[in-house]
């Protein structure tokens, strides 16, 4: 079925025609990630590694006093 480079090639560009050159980059990057969980998933004994950047504080805005009306 493979017996020739020529398939993958033709292959390659109908995934490049589909999908763009933009889009393909992003794809694999969430497949790796994929991948990546669904090894760690399967050790189970070990606490899931902490891959991303540790998150911000929460901001805490008050919101600005009513003004004050004077009377005559």
């Amino acid at each position: 079925m493979w017996d020739s480079p020529m398939h993958l090639l033709i292959i390659a560009i109908v995934i490049l025609v589909l999908f763009g050159g933009r889009k393909i980059p992003e794809v694999m990057k969430g497949l790796g990630q994929g991948v990546r969980e669904f090894k760690e998933g399967m050790r189970g004994d070990q606490p899931p590694a902490q891959t991303s950047q540790p998150a911000a504080p929460p901001v805490v805005t008050t919101p600005p006093s009513a003004p004050v009306e004077e009377k005559k």
